[in-house]
């Protein structure tokens, strides 16, 4: 148990001893076994079958591994020999049975008017921390130079220094998430007003360039013109109304830009 707990948690662990089972053949066999009872079941041999329905086959104990398990809901699992907690709340220092170097937030009122607590001020006790992390390095290369068989005692400081300290960073990470997700939607937010903006401001060249044609189409359909005009001005028209619409199609393709 020693030995396989130490292969675990080893820097580069072996693979588990159930890779064997991953061969071509018992991944042959277990496709084959689960196109034979979906067709004695629903007539669908590719069916996509879930960990659940998988498990509940009868399988053979070699094709067993293949079988994904299902995936934990509540407790801790474990991972390269750590166990790691499905809770998202950050466990206390006392729980995990360490030390903790700076004190508890202030309890809130239980009565009817509770009042709200005030916040640990997380910043002075990180620097308290800090500059005891560097006393006591200093301290633990005295000792190393002095009496090097008396290390541990201060190693344990040290460490539990940078415990205490890495905790109370973690303390901050949910108001770091918090401010995060705050000038994300920010950002997006001003994004979003930019490009309406640019809208508005192309539907405004597009109506005054409309306003403009209408403007020149009803001075072309004037009575006034005479048929003489017609044949000398018709290509001079038709030249500013192909320019008026390039100008429209650029205005719409410099928006779709």
């Amino acid at each position: 148990m020693a030995e396989a707990q130490r292969a675990v948690t080893a820097a580069f662990p072996p693979p588990p001893p159930f890779w064997k089972h991953f061969s071509k053949e018992n991944v042959e066999k277990l496709d084959k076994l689960k196109a034979e009872s979906a067709k004695s079941h629903d007539g669908n041999p590719k069916k996509k079958w879930s960990p659940s329905e998988l498990q509940a086959l009868d399988t053979p104990s070699e094709l067993r591994y293949l079988i994904p398990p299902k995936a934990p809901t509540e407790g801790t699992y474990s991972v390269f020999g750590e166990l790691q907690n499905l809770s998202s709340a950050l466990p206390s220092l006392k729980d995990q049975g360490i030390e903790q170097l700076y004190p508890e937030p202030p309890a809130t009122d239980g009565g009817k008017e509770a009042q709200v607590a005030q916040p640990l001020n997380h910043a002075f006790y990180l620097l308290k921390i800090s500059k005891s992390l560097l006393l006591n390095f200093l301290e633990f290369v005295g000792i190393l130079s002095i009496a090097p068989e008396q290390f541990e005692t201060k190693l344990d400081d040290l460490r539990n220094l940078f415990i205490n300290a890495h905790h109370l960073l973690n303390l901050y990470r949910p108001h770091q998430a918090r401010e995060s997700l705050i000038l994300m939607m920010a950002e997006q937010l001003e994004s979003t007003r930019n490009e309406i903006q640019e809208m508005d401001q192309i539907q405004n060249r597009v109506e005054r360039l409309l306003e403009q044609l209408a403007v020149e189409a009803k001075d072309v359909a004037d009575p006034i013109l005479s048929e003489s005009k017609e044949d000398t001005n018709g290509a001079q028209i038709d030249n500013k109304t192909v320019q008026e619409a390039r100008q429209l199609w650029d205005l719409l393709e410099e928006y779709d830009s």
